[in-house]
C-alpha cells in the first residue's frame, strides 16, 4: 500500500509510535494500519473513521447471513457445550475468530473479562471467500482470500478466481449493496457456503483490512473515503463514524 500511495503521488508517513505528527493536524489524511493504532492516530488528527456497528452482521436479513448469528458475551461462549464460531464483536483481534467448544482455547478471564461482547455463529463450511473494497455503494476492487479454509494464493503469488466464480461473486455483492445499508467506505467479505449459497462473511473497516489480491491503487480510493475530518462530516456519514479512541496517546 505504501508503494501504491507513492505511485499515486501521495505523501506517505510510516509512523514508529502512537503519536501523530503535529504538522498533519488539519491536513487531508487517510489512515491505514492495525485497527486500534489507526483509531488512536485518527483521533489525534481530528478524523472520523467509517465503520459498521457491532450488531451490523447479526441484524442482516437471513438471506444474507444463511446461518444463525447473535451478539453475546464471552461468558456465554465459554460455557457453550456445542461447537460455535466465536469472534470479538468489535472486529478487533483480541483473539482469533474460530470454532470453540466448552470455551477451550478462548482467552482467560484475566485477558478478556466475561462481559466482553462477542459474536456467536453457527459453524458452516465456506467453499470460497472473497474480499470486496467498497466506496459509495460500489465495488472498487475484489479478490478471493480463502478457498476451503486455506489461503487462496497461488504459488506464483496470484489470487486466482475463475470467470464463473468472479461473475457470481460480483452479482451477489452488487445485490447486497443494493439491499443493505453500508458505510461510504468499507470492506465486505462474502462467501459461498456449502449447500446454502452466497452470504456475507463479515464487514471490516477499510482502514485496517488486508489487501490480498485487490488492486492497491483502487484500495487507495476507498481509504481516502474512509477517513473524514470530524468538522466536515455530513449527516449521512456521521451515521457510520466510529467513536473517537478513548486515549489519543
Amino acid at each position: 500500500m505504501r508503494g501504491a500511495a507513492i505511485r499515486a503521488g501521495w505523501s506517505v508517513r510510516r509512523l514508529g509510535g502512537w503519536r501523530a505528527p503535529e504538522d498533519l493536524e488539519g491536513e487531508a489524511v487517510a489512515v491505514y494500519g492495525e485497527p486500534l493504532f489507526a483509531e488512536v492516530i485518527a483521533t489525534q488528527l481530528g478524523q472520523a473513521l467509517m465503520d459498521v456497528p457491532d450488531g451490523w452482521l447479526p441484524e442482516l436479513p437471513q438471506e444474507h447471513r444463511r446461518r444463525d448469528i447473535r451478539v453475546a458475551t464471552l461468558e456465554e461462549a465459554r460455557t457453550c457445550a456445542t461447537p460455535v464460531f466465536v469472534k470479538p464483536a468489535d472486529g478487533r483481534k483480541g483473539f482469533e475468530g474460530a470454532v470453540y467448544r466448552h470455551g477451550v482455547g478462548l482467552p482467560s478471564v484475566e485477558a478478556c473479562p466475561d462481559d466482553t461482547t462477542v459474536l456467536m455463529a453457527e459453524p458452516v463450511r465456506w467453499e470460497l471467500e472473497v474480499r470486496c473494497f467498497v466506496r459509495d455503494g460500489r465495488v472498487s476492487t475484489m479478490s478471493p482470500y480463502l478457498r476451503d479454509g486455506e489461503l487462496a494464493r497461488a504459488e506464483d503469488g496470484s489470487w486466482p478466481m475463475s470467470e464463473q466464480e468472479s461473475a457470481a461473486a460480483r452479482e451477489y455483492v452488487d445485490r447486497v449493496l443494493a439491499e443493505v445499508a453500508v458505510p461510504p467506505a468499507v470492506v465486505i467479505d462474502i462467501g459461498l457456503i456449502e449447500s446454502r449459497g452466497w452470504a456475507i462473511v463479515e464487514a471490516n473497516s477499510a482502514w485496517g483490512a488486508g489487501v490480498y489480491g485487490c488492486d492497491p491503487q483502487r484500495v487507495l480510493e476507498v481509504l481516502e473515503r474512509s477517513c473524514i475530518p470530524r468538522t466536515e462530516l455530513s449527516a449521512a456519514d456521521a451515521t457510520w463514524a466510529a467513536a473517537p479512541a478513548v486515549r489519543a496517546e
